[in-house]
Order: C-alpha cells, then sequence, then structure tokens
C-alpha cells in the first residue's frame, strides 16, 4: 500500500537524524538557503584576497588618508619645489642674517642670510630620495638573501644567520661615523649606500622566517608534488604569499631612515654643503637657538612631520595587513 504524500502546502519533512522528522515551511527553506550564500555575495562572486581585503580596510583608514595626503604633498614638493618656493636655496644675503619673518619670506633668514622658506621647500628633495631609495635597496637585498636563506636551508641559511648577527652588532651612527667621514661626496649616494649595506640584516630576518612559513603550507606542497620548479615556486607560490610583512617594516623604517639622514647631515658626515638638507640646516641653527630659534624651528618641524607620516603609514598598512587584527 503506497504511503500518503503530505500536502505541498504543508512543507517539507525532513529527517532529523535522530528517527523522526522535522517540518521545513517554504519561507524558512529560502531563508536557510540565503544564509548559505555569505553576507552579501553571490554563488558565483569570488572571494576576496588578503590584498583586496587590506585596499579596503585602508581605504577607510583616516590615519591613513591623512598620512598618504602628506607624503603626496612631500613627493610633489621633492619633485617640483619651484611650485611653492620660487626663490634659490643658495642664494643669501649677509644684509639680512638671523632676520625674522618678513613680506616675501615667512620663516626667516638663517646666519648666512639665505630664505629659511626655500631651503626648508628645497630641504624635503634629499630626505625623501635619501628614505625611499634607501629603503628600496634594503627591502630587495634583504628579501633577495633571506628569501633564498629560508627557501633552500642549510648551509647558506647558516653562513646568513651569522652574518646578520655580526651587522646587528654594529652601531648604526657609529659605523656612519666611521665609514662616510672618509666620504668626500655632496650627493645622497654614498649616504644611500651606507643605510642599504647597515639596514639589510633587519629585512632579511624577517624575509627568512615568513618564507619558512609559507613553505610548509600545504600549496606549496601540492606544487612540489606536481614538478614545478624551484624558481616556479619561490616565484609564485612563496614570495607573494610572504611579502606582507616586509612591506610593512619597510614602510616603518622609511621614516626611520630619513631620521637617520638628519642625524647623520647633523654629525657633518651625510650630507655636505652645497646639497640642501634639513639636517645641515638643524646644525647650522642650533648655535643660534637663543638669538634665532626660527631658524631651528621650521626645518626640524618638517623633518618631525615627514618621519611623522610615514611611520603612521606603516602602521597603517601593518594593521592592514596583519591577519590577527581582523
Amino acid at each position: 500500500m503506497p504511503e500518503p504524500t503530505p500536502p505541498e502546502d504543508e512543507g517539507a519533512i525532513a529527517p532529523t537524524g535522530f528517527g523522526g522528522s522535522m517540518d521545513l515551511a517554504t519561507s524558512d527553506g529560502a531563508e536557510l538557503e540565503g544564509l548559505d550564500q555569505g553576507d552579501g555575495q553571490g554563488p558565483d562572486e569570488k572571494p576576496r584576497s588578503l590584498w583586496s581585503d587590506a585596499w579596503r580596510d585602508l581605504r577607510r583608514n583616516p590615519v591613513f588618508i591623512i598620512s598618504g595626503l602628506v607624503i603626496i604633498f612631500l613627493v610633489i614638493i621633492s619633485i617640483w619645489p619651484q611650485l611653492i618656493a620660487s626663490g634659490n636655496p643658495l642664494s643669501c644675503d649677509l644684509a639680512k642674517a638671523q632676520e625674522g619673518s618678513q613680506p616675501g619670506h615667512p620663516f626667516g633668514f638663517t646666519a648666512q642670510g639665505c630664505d629659511v622658506y626655500t631651503r626648508t621647500v628645497y630641504g624635503a628633495r634629499a630626505s625623501v630620495t635619501v628614505g625611499v631609495c634607501a629603503t628600496l635597496g634594503v627591502a630587495l637585498v634583504g628579501t633577495a638573501l633571506g628569501g633564498l636563506a629560508g627557501f633552500f636551508g642549510g648551509f647558506w641559511d647558516a653562513i646568513l644567520s651569522r652574518v646578520t648577527d655580526i651587522f646587528f652588532g654594529i652601531p648604526v651612527v657609529l659605523g656612519g661615523l666611521v665609514l662616510l667621514s672618509v666620504v668626500t661626496s655632496s650627493t645622497v649616494w654614498p649616504v644611500i649606500g651606507f643605510m642599504v649595506l647597515l639596514g639589510w640584516p633587519q629585512i632579511s630576518r624577517i624575509a627568512r622566517g615568513s618564507v619558512i612559513t609559507i613553505k610548509q603550507n600545504d600549496f606549496v606542497q601540492a606544487a612540489r608534488a606536481l614538478g614545478a620548479s624551484n624558481s616556479r615556486m619561490m616565484l609564485r607560490h612563496v614570495l607573494p604569499n610572504a611579502i606582507a610583512p616586509v612591506i610593512v617594516v619597510a614602510t616603518i623604517a622609511l621614516g626611520t631612515y630619513i631620521a637617520l639622514e638628519a642625524t647623520l647631515s647633523y654629525l657633518g658626515v651625510g650630507l655636505k654643503p652645497p646639497s640642501v638638507s634639513w639636517g645641515i640646516d638643524i646644525s647650522d641653527a642650533s648655535k643660534f637657538i637663543r638669538n634665532a630659534p626660527h631658524m631651528l624651528l621650521w626645518p626640524a618641524g618638517a623633518l618631525a612631520i615627514t618621519v611623522l607620516a610615514f611611520i603612521m603609514l606603516g602602521d597603517a598598512v601593518r594593521d592592514a595587513l596583519d591577519p590577527k587584527l581582523r
């Protein structure tokens, strides 16, 4: 005798798994179906990656927006300082030495009679150039050495670990005093080379640890089982997933390198005249801080704002790329 089927308007009958049944009304089934599709994403929509999620968080972070605008402004005036400063930073008039603010010269004059405003604007070029180039060099060298050591391990990993320990034992400022004191060039390249020489071990150690963690994941082991070469695994699978900590540390370190350049220039071993640098101006103004504090205030304030902007940007990038904060 066939079993009677329930009317269609009474809903569906679903087994409970415990010898009974449960009524599922049409509206309940539709609600459950909607829950299975996720929060606002259709079944055909691709899941967002770490980078898309990070960019979405950064766009909503006021710290990132403010620091980004400050950095964009600094980059623009570094490339085209004449947009907001029409004078010559090397043009001086001793008759106006240490004078205060005047029409057309809002920041006053230096001890040599140079316009403080013009020198402050043009000083951004050296600081931003040193910071960006040193960060790129450190990131490239450190990521390459640390990534290869972490991926292959063994003898080369042990050698790199001991070399980084040696470099970590060298005080940065003392090393700059020793190495840069014999350099007579007034360009930024000796300073950049020094920062790359002593800065790559930090990035190398971070890249090494990140690569060691990533290469143990299942997708890397699957690529190895499918016959992928070491270079393909490194470039296609390991490096894209291990680069996030390097980007965070490099972004924060950029502000540190700008401050280091100013420190070395202040001590007389970094950039040298006729180069225009905030460190040089701060060094010259420190002797007249009582009589003409404006000579020190403006370049020191510009340096502090620049370093703070890059550190804030690095903090925002770290918060966006750190999965533990999600």
